[in-house]
């Protein structure tokens, strides 16, 4: 017989609004724009001692700043060929490189950008940054937790989401 655990948290505070742009695979790109994002988090592992998954107290707040890093920040991808990134403690320049050759320069005060070390600012890996954030977080204040799958959803609308998961071996 086979039977899981787990904990979903969809709570309305993990939220961030963040300005972005997609980079197409065709080397075009979205216009700057924005959403109000909201990110759920499932995680399934054995029961503990105190015969629960993990502690709520626990695991929300680890999730919340999560996404608070990223809120009300600009948000530029590290990994993509067409995009160069500057940064000093001032400014971030970002310059976008389009098919035809000409190059949009973008200059964003250094307070209000997030540098993430990822190759586009999908959804989808914005989800994977998000369980990679959470993870190293959750190691720390949860070390015995024996962890057997972990699903992150980003929503950049009502409707319109995109998914993260990992399993991992028992």
């Amino acid at each position: 017989m086979r039977h899981r655990y787990g904990i979903v948290l969809d709570k309305q505070y993990f939220n961030f609004g963040s300005a972005h742009f997609l980079i197409f695979a065709d080397g075009t790109r979205e216009e700057l724009h924005g959403h109000n994002y909201r990110a759920t988090l499932e995680l399934d592992a054995d029961l503990d001692s105190g015969h629960v998954v993990a502690d709520f107290i626990v695991v929300k707040p680890l999730f919340k700043r999560c996404c608070d890093e990223l809120d009300h920040r600009t948000l530029l991808p590290l990994n993509h060929p067409k995009l160069q990134i500057e940064a000093t403690d001032q400014q971030v320049r970002a310059f976008f490189t389009n098919p035809d050759g000409s190059v949009d320069d973008y200059v964003v005060p250094r307070r209000d950008v997030h540098l993430l070390d990822i190759a586009n600012t999908s959804s989808e890996l914005l989800a994977c940054w998000l369980m990679d954030r959470f993870l190293g977080l959750l190691k720390v204040a949860l070390p015995s937790l024996r962890l057997q799958r972990i699903l992150v959803t980003v929503q950049e609308s009502p409707g319109q989401s995109a998914v993260h998961e990992r399993f991992f071996d028992a």
